[in-house]
């Protein structure tokens, strides 16, 4: 006879009390209910929830999780029950070994600042990632976009793709591509801004560099798509990306990205209210860190920026039909443009 016949119809044979070791992964609150058979399905996802389950060593407060084979799991009901967590959703358009494509609503960090907030974008895909793998992900920041902007990021799963992202966010071939308000109308129907940019690193303000002052260069390609009269929706292509270098570069040239509060100049009202910056990264172009293959993605125009728009055309509509003439370049924080092709 076989081995393989002598083995068939035997069970398995393990220590009295010791739960089975899961063969594939399976949810949090299964995993505890089958290793605590005394409670029912719906206790433990109650002790999930109120913070009494750790998984390797951390709280983790959703009953979906998917604890990968092998993973150490404990229920203590000793633990003080902690509030429900927040439903913090994400999109992720796309995520494999090496990248993760997002995209981020607009009042979210990016990532924690040294207050040390909890809800970020980061902390929203590392969560997700961790819900599809079973285990929590390498995840690194390339980019990062401001709290009030909203659009499409890339983050590097692993150090193949940060190293390859990286790469092509320095030789200028990591495509980034934004729809922007801005304030005024634009002179021209296309243009460049290349003027280099410093900061104080203190207060985190920056500004166009003096004549002669050392700066790092910034590069902001645009062309106007649609115009108010009091505003202009422009496409805003970066070659460079220092922070804040869109706002920056339209505000030293008198049409502030509309919503912002930190560049624009003092004095009279905008063409229109809004509660945070009419910026929006639709567009976003690089090559897989695997075999360099073009990776594109597009994000549609967000909710509160089309009401925007729908509002200035209906406002354009009922004005005189008389062209205001183009607003000259003025300053921004008091910094004059170094030059602008």
């Amino acid at each position: 006879m076989s081995q393989r016949r002598r083995n068939r119809g035997r069970r398995e044979t393990r220590q009295p009390g010791t739960p089975p070791a899961p063969a594939l992964a399976e949810r949090l609150a299964r995993r505890v209910q089958r290793e605590h058979p005394a409670l029912s399905f719906t206790r433990a996802k109650q002790a999930v929830v109120a913070g009494q389950v750790t998984v390797g060593g951390e709280v983790v407060q959703d009953p979906g999780f998917v604890v990968a084979p092998g993973v150490r799991v404990v229920f203590d009901p000793a633990l003080p029950a902690l509030a429900r967590p927040l439903q913090r959703k994400v999109e992720i358009l796309h995520a494999d070994q090496d990248v993760a494509v997002a995209l981020k609503p607009a009042g979210l960090l990016t990532q924690p600042t040294p207050e040390r907030e909890q809800d970020t974008l980061v902390s929203r895909v590392s969560l997700a990632l961790t819900r599809r793998r079973g285990e929590r992900p390498y995840l690194a920041v390339v980019q990062r976009l401001d709290r009030n902007t909203s659009g499409l990021i890339v983050f590097a799963t692993s150090r193949r793709g940060l190293e390859s992202l990286q790469a092509q966010l320095g030789e200028r071939s990591l495509g980034r591509v934004y729809e922007a308000v801005v304030e005024g109308d634009l002179e021209g129907e296309a243009g460049t801004f290349d003027q280099d940019l410093v900061g104080d690193g203190t207060h985190r303000r920056r500004w166009i560099a003096h004549p002669g002052e050392a700066g790092r260069p910034a590069v902001t390609h645009w062309a106007a798509v649609r115009r108010f009269g009091v505003a202009t929706l422009v496409r805003v292509t970066l070659e460079t990306g220092r922070t804040h270098q869109i706002r920056i570069h339209f505000a030293a040239a008198g049409h502030p990205v509309l919503g912002d509060r930190v560049y624009r100049r003092r004095g009279g009202e905008p063409p229109a209210p809004f509660p945070r910056l009419a910026l929006h990264a639709a567009e976003l172009a690089f090559r897989h860190p695997a075999d360099g293959r073009p990776m594109r993605f597009q994000s549609p125009r967000p909710a509160d920026l089309a009401a925007l728009l729908n509002k200035l055309a209906a406002k354009r509509s009922t004005a005189p039909s008389s062209r205001r003439p183009p607003s000259r370049p003025a300053r921004a924080s008091g910094r004059p443009p170094r030059r602008q092709r």
